[in-house]
Formats: structure tokens, sequence, C-alpha cells
């Protein structure tokens, strides 16, 4: 019984058309399903191309170069002029990313470019590109007379598309990959990197006073 069952299925399609059968696969497929599910890497690149051509990334950052300060008076010390760039959407996790922005957080530009070609990360050369994109909007575009006298005022990670895809495992099993995509913020100013850029470093005998005075500033709730 089965024999014959299976001789007439394959009477069926060897009487459709292979043409019709491609068309009524296709149509069968919903739209969606092109743009949700991949199965390679490599073709992140081409979904990307028409994944919401509307979404243009992050924007407010770039809106800080447009800013027009008031005038100063003379007794006042001169604003030091800066410069906001950003690169959006590196493929790049931004969890890896953000050890190298953290990296280079305070330091000139001179020493973080020196110091970013011996950093074995992919992202690093990402981070690198756009500290040189920005120090040369600051010459051309915001009176920085000199490119080496900026420094590194501010460098984050904010996250990015995340593209989510099939991946093919034994005993006809798939498991879920994500290709992850982040954005690298930065602010170059000009003069100087500070000494210390966070906590300046204490004594333990400094650190043992100010916990002192933390103990002896509380106070009980609800208390005379």
């Amino acid at each position: 019984m089965h024999k014959v069952i299976r001789q007439m299925s394959q009477l069926r399609l060897q009487a459709v058309p292979s043409s019709t059968l491609l068309k009524t696969t296709a149509s069968s497929i919903p739209p969606a399903t092109h743009h949700s599910l991949h199965t390679a890497a490599g073709a992140g690149g081409a979904l990307c191309a028409n994944w919401n051509k509307h979404n243009f990334g992050p924007r407010k950052w770039l809106v800080y170069n447009k800013t027009v300060h008031p005038p100063q008076q003379p007794e006042e010390e001169p604003r030091k002029a800066y410069v906001c760039h950003m690169r959006n959407n590196i493929k790049y996790s931004p969890d890896k990313m953000w050890y190298i922005a953290a990296f280079v957080r305070g330091m000139s530009v001179d020493e973080a470019l020196k110091q970013l070609n011996f950093v074995l990360k992919k992202g690093a050369t990402d981070v690198k590109e756009t500290i040189l994109e920005a120090q040369e909007m600051a010459v051309q575009r915001h009176n920085v007379e000199y490119k080496s006298n900026l420094w590194i005022a501010e460098s984050f990670v904010g996250k990015g598309r995340v593209f989510k895809g099939m991946r093919r495992h034994a005993r006809g099993r798939f498991g879920q990959v994500e290709y992850k995509h982040c954005h690298y913020f930065v602010r170059l100013e000009e003069g100087q990197p500070p000494q210390h850029y966070y906590q300046e470093p204490q004594t333990p005998e400094q650190q043992y006073e100010h916990w002192l005075e933390q103990m002896r500033s509380r106070k009980v709730i609800n208390s005379l």
C-alpha cells in the first residue's frame, strides 16, 4: 500500500511543471522571513542594506557641534574648543568595544593613536579612524590651531542594531545567533589632558579620614 501511494505522489510531481512549482513555493513564503532569518554572517551585509532604510542611527550627538555660545567677558577664562564625532553601526559587539573606549578616555590624541597601534582588537581600527576624523574636523571646521593640542574628553559606546539569525546544528536542530552592532562616540577638547581624569588617588590615611568623616556625619532617621 505504501509503495502505491509513493508512486502516485511521484507521478503528481512529474505532472506539475518545475516553473510553476517554484512560483508557488516562493509565493507561499511570507516576506518577513526573508529579512528575519539568515544562516550566514556574510549575508548580513546584504540584509542590512534593505533593513529599515529610515533608521539612520543616533543623531543628537552631532548637534552639539552646532551649539552657539554667548560672547565672553574680557576677565573670563577663554572657552576651550571641542568637537563631537561618532561612527554608527560598527559590526562589533558593544561589550567588547567598551574596553577600547574606556582605554583611550582621558589621553591626549597623539598618545591615544600611539597606544591603539598596539591594541590587537578589531574595534581598535574603528576607534582610531574615528579619532583621526574628529581631529581633522577640529582643525578645518572648529578653528583649532594645533591638531596635537587635543585630548579625549569623552569616549563611550552605544548599542546598535542586532540581527538575529539561525545556526544549524546536528540532528535537525537549530540555534539562534545574534549579529551585534555598536555606535562609538568621541569628544575631543582643546588643551592638555588633566593629570587625573578620574578620582585623584588617595593615601590610606586620607581614605580613612574620609570614611571617618562620613561615619560621623550620619544621622539616625526619626530621632531627636
